[in-house]
């Protein structure tokens, strides 16, 4: 029987990134004329609910329904240019430092990485990019005649984390038992269950009541870091590029991006 290797599955917003990644590019979009001054003050306002009071369902339901609806009508190339062009001032300063230590840790044991959001394509998969990711995960909107309709074609969201990792441990042949798993979010226990190794990253109040129930390691990451300092960043028409793959968009399906071809290790 060959070898299965195992992988590592990150989970985005609070687990390597301090804030959300959806609502991080709120000034970028209003200043590409994307949206109001108005709408800015509720991302902002959403960004904080977010922050404090955790990623449990009923949140994640209500940024569910405001980003879907607030990109109805964007111009899918705009977006795709303003998170390419905004991408390293936006995420640069929130990214954890001890995240990109253990994706570092993964690469060199010869394990791929995983970024699985719920946050869009448009956003991760040029995040995924910058870390070296190898795929990622996200949510897809709907696209017509070259805009967002409002419609979420794929919500990358809870069991359905669980379900695409599943799948491509299946396509890829990832080893889930000798695998990890890194999230904050109650919502995201599924994910976690379907790994050997969990771990419970700042997590919110009911994860940690999880984590502690099933003895899963917790790991707390305060330290934002300058990604420039740690790790080669791809040129800015890379990043254009790699948004042009596969239909990529603000918040909606499945999309796998193999970001930097790599030989899988022993």
């Amino acid at each position: 029987m060959a070898h299965r290797p195992p992988a590592a599955f990150f989970d985005l917003d609070k687990t390597i990134i301090a804030k959300s990644s959806t609502l991080a590019f709120s000034k970028p979009f209003q200043a590409g004329g994307l949206i109001s001054r108005r709408a800015v003050l509720r991302s902002a306002y959403a960004q904080f609910v977010y922050l404090v009071g955790g990623a449990d369902h009923d949140q994640m339901e209500k940024l569910r329904q405001f980003m879907s609806q607030l990109c109805a009508g964007w111009d899918v190339a705009t977006v795709r240019e303003i998170v390419a062009e905004t991408l390293h001032h936006v995420v640069d300063p929130i990214v954890y430092d001890e995240a990109v230590s253990l994706i570092e840790e993964h690469h060199l044991a010869g394990r791929d990485v995983v970024i699985v959001s719920t946050s869009g394509t448009e956003v991760v998969g040029p995040i995924g990019e910058m870390l070296g990711a190898d795929r990622v995960v996200a949510t897809r909107l709907a696209i017509e005649d070259g805009r967002y309709t409002g419609e979420i074609e794929y919500y990358a969201y809870a069991e359905e984390k669980a379900k695409a990792i599943r799948e491509l441990a299946e396509e890829v042949g990832y080893d889930l038992e000798r695998s990890y798993a890194y999230s904050d979010s109650i919502t995201d226990v599924p994910m976690l269950e379907a790994v050997g190794h969990p771990f419970a990253v700042n997590p919110d109040r009911e994860l940690r009541k999880v984590a502690e129930a099933n003895g899963w390691p917790v790991l707390v990451f305060t330290k934002p870091v300058a990604l420039q300092s740690r790790l080669p960043l791809p040129p800015a028409k890379q990043t254009l590029a790699a948004l042009a793959v596969g239909g990529v968009v603000a918040v909606g399906g499945v999309l796998w991006v193999n970001a930097r071809k790599r030989r899988l290790g022993a």
